[in-house]
């Protein structure tokens, strides 16, 4: 096999796991028996369960879903973390829309992918193919799945929120966390995430504030008031973020603190 078809085959690998948990958590027509027609003329499927149910239905469920993803994404993965470090980031460096939206978006995206891909498996071997062989219903394969995925995020959730959410829910402090309602844990993560991204942001921050006044108590000094201090200085950070390989230390900094 030739390594670019390898390496295509190995970046459609989670890819095709993500597909897969979707279709599942829509019990999707994917894995039906043939269609018969109704007297009204609507198609049916049978799952493998042996649960059979309308064809249209299915396809306004999996649409449903599939604009609900974007919301997933954010609040069950790292997505938001990475997200907003890397805005804080080209905040401080001052160079306004350099990286893109798009591409700070795209890297995001990327890294996700490759931090949930255990997860991703986990909910392929546990939930999707059983799903696919007939051995479980699609509620059961929807157990099954959001396991993996409540685990991930117990593992970021800090106490304090999710002490927070269990009162507002009323619910009682559960024996132990695998049992915590998914109402809790969604909300309860995507708080911490937001708490480590701004953390991680500000930390981030700082060495190029301190450029900036710097700078800044230079050219007043010596009376360039005619020339803005961040014209001088935002090359300055330009240079300084290169010369440490700064991508490679963020990304790899970002990456570790998830495992």
């Amino acid at each position: 096999m030739r390594p670019g078809k390898a390496a295509r085959m190995n970046l459609s690998a989670p890819i095709r796991n993500a597909g897969g948990v979707l279709l599942c958590l829509c019990a999707g027509p994917a894995w039906a028996s043939p269609h018969r027609a109704h007297p009204g003329g609507a198609l049916s499927w049978t799952a493998p369960g042996g649960v059979s149910g309308s064809l249209p239905w299915n396809i306004v469920v999996l649409l449903t879903l599939l604009t609900l993803l974007p919301a997933l994404l954010l609040a069950m993965t790292p997505f938001a973390r990475l997200l907003v470090v890397f805005h804080f980031l080209r905040q401080a460096l001052g160079t306004q829309s350099t990286p893109s939206n798009q591409t700070l978006i795209g890297l995001a995206l990327i890294l996700t992918l490759f931090l949930m891909q255990p997860v991703l498996n986990s909910i392929q071997q546990s939930a999707v193919a059983p799903y696919e062989e007939g051995r479980v219903d699609a509620m059961e394969a929807i157990e099954r799945g959001a396991q993996p995925l409540r685990l991930f995020m117990l593992k970021f959730a800090r106490e304090k929120d999710l002490g927070l959410f269990l009162e507002l829910a009323k619910e009682p402090r559960p024996a132990r966390p695998e049992d915590v309602a998914m109402r809790v844990v969604v909300p309860a993560y995507i708080l911490s995430e937001l708490k480590a991204g701004f953390q991680i942001g500000a930390a981030l921050y700082l060495p190029f504030l301190v450029v900036d006044m710097v700078v800044a108590a230079i050219t007043t000094s010596v009376g360039m008031l005619q020339l803005p201090p961040v014209v001088i200085s935002t090359p300055l950070k330009i240079l300084l973020f290169v010369m440490v390989d700064g991508w490679n230390l963020l990304v790899g900094s970002l990456l570790k603190s998830f495992s």
